[in-house]
This record gives structure tokens, C-alpha cells and sequence, in this order.
């Protein structure tokens, strides 16, 4: 059997003590608060499929990135490996969207930010972004049972 890879980005935009989130609607999947971010099409670079996504769903121009780790679910039973590079925007330049593709865009206090209505798996993600170093995620799906199954985290220095 194939090993279907799926690659994606996530980009925390980070201005002073705020975050910029995307209120995400039900009919895009993944409803609630969450970063920028999507797929890398082939053959982009990862880092550059964060810089366009961040564009793409917000407007704004990327100045600074830094890579801030791994987040990946296997589901052994469909051969899936779903890959998630996460980066954390600190400079930028440029005028948010008017009518944004993914949802509406807010600025929010970082320490409120988890206040607001969002995915499990972003909630517990969202604290990793603003931690020194690089974080990886790594847990086991079971896409028929809708179960975790272990899980693997480590943060480097």
C-alpha cells in the first residue's frame, strides 16, 4: 500500500503582546479561531508556502519568520502521515484583507487568546509558537475509531 504524505503550514502572526487569528466558518472545516495557514503545493519550498498562505489569507507581506516545529498525526489504517510545519511570524508589512478567503481576521491579546472558541489540537498547540526553542508533535489517529493513540511530544532548546 501507498504512503500518502500531506504537507502543511501554520503561521503565527505576532504583533507585540497580539496575535492575528482567523475565525474559521463551519463550512471550511476546522471551525473556530486558528493561525494562518494550508497546503505547500509541490514544489514549494515549506517555509515559502507559509509566506504565501500568511498573504494569501491575510494580506500581509512576511519580513520575519522563524521556524518553531512539527505537529503530525499518522493514521496507520488509510497509510496517512498529515504533516504540519509551524512558524512564527515576528516582523511583516502591509494592510489586512477587506474580505478574507478564510474567515474573518482579529487581533487578539495573546494571554486571551485561548478564551476564544478553537479546535483542541490548536488550543494545545497555540502556547508552543510564543516557547523557546522547537517543539514536535507526534500522535497516532484512528480515523475509524475517531481516537488518539500515543502520542509523542518533545521540546528542544
Amino acid at each position: 500500500m501507498t504512503l500518502n504524505v500531506k504537507l502543511y503550514t501554520m503561521c503565527m502572526v505576532q504583533n507585540g503582546n497580539q496575535v492575528l487569528l482567523i475565525n474559521r466558518p463551519d463550512k471550511k472545516g476546522f471551525p473556530g479561531y486558528i493561525a494562518p495557514g494550508g497546503k505547500v503545493d509541490f514544489p514549494e519550498s515549506i517555509v515559502d508556502a507559509a509566506i504565501r498562505e500568511v498573504k494569501e489569507e491575510t494580506g500581509l507581506t512576511v519580513k520575519r519568520i522563524a521556524y518553531k516545529g512539527l505537529d503530525e498525526f499518522c493514521d496507520p489504517g488509510q497509510n496517512l502521515r498529515y504533516m504540519v510545519f509551524n512558524y512564527l511570524v515576528t516582523e511583516f508589512e502591509g494592510e489586512l484583507l477587506q474580505n478574507p478567503p478564510e474567515g474573518d481576521l482579529l487581533w487578539v491579546d495573546k494571554e486571551e487568546a485561548l478564551e476564544l472558541p478553537m479546535q483542541s489540537w490548536f488550543k494545545r498547540r497555540f502556547p508552543l509558537f510564543f516557547n523557546q526553542g522547537t517543539f514536535e508533535l507526534s500522535a497516532l489517529w484512528d480515523s475509524q475509531t475517531n481516537t488518539e493513540g500515543k502520542e509523542t511530544f518533545r521540546q528542544y532548546e
